[in-house]
């Protein structure tokens, strides 16, 4: 498949859909709001859009997470978190939880998997982080779908 343009830019969403835009956004900062660390949450949207092959929204988490101050390694490396080495047991608790939430299919999630997660969240964090998981995967979707332009390295706001 050729892609050769937009066929609408995030900043027309936001002007066509404001109440839909609103709420993905308070969606995706819920878990940030409520404690959970701003670099974790980062590299969530991050795997998530990766994943997904949202070339717009891994642009823009590229750079929300580099202002942020993540490490380079981390942002070169979520793709392979697994054999990196250098996530933290927290990092790769979400991480893990990510892919199962993005990739989840008929059979659900495993007990394993969220007893896994349980292990370094709270009940609260990981429904907040799970909410921001949701929320990515829509903007994912949405971003995909419509072809957004990726935004211009060190040039992001929270929007998504």
């Amino acid at each position: 498949m050729t892609i050769s343009h937009a066929r609408m830019e995030r900043a027309e969403l936001k002007q066509i859909a404001p109440a839909a835009d609103a709420a993905l956004i308070a969606l995706g900062q819920a878990a940030s709001a409520a404690g959970v660390e701003k670099e974790l949450v980062e590299l969530v949207k991050l795997r998530a859009s990766q994943m997904n092959g949202c070339a717009f929204c891994v642009q823009f988490h590229l750079n929300v997470a580099r202002q942020l101050g993540v490490a380079r390694a981390k942002l070169d490396l979520v793709v392979a978190w697994r054999e990196a080495g250098i996530f933290s047991p927290r990092e790769a608790a979400a991480l893990a939880w990510t892919e199962a939430l993005t990739a989840i299919t008929p059979a659900g999630i495993d007990d394993a998997a969220y007893e896994a997660a349980l292990a370094q969240f709270s009940r609260e964090e990981l429904a907040l982080l799970s909410a921001a998981i949701g929320a990515v995967n829509v903007w994912n979707r949405l971003a995909v779908a419509f072809r957004f332009t990726p935004p211009i390295p060190q040039v992001a706001s929270a929007a998504a």
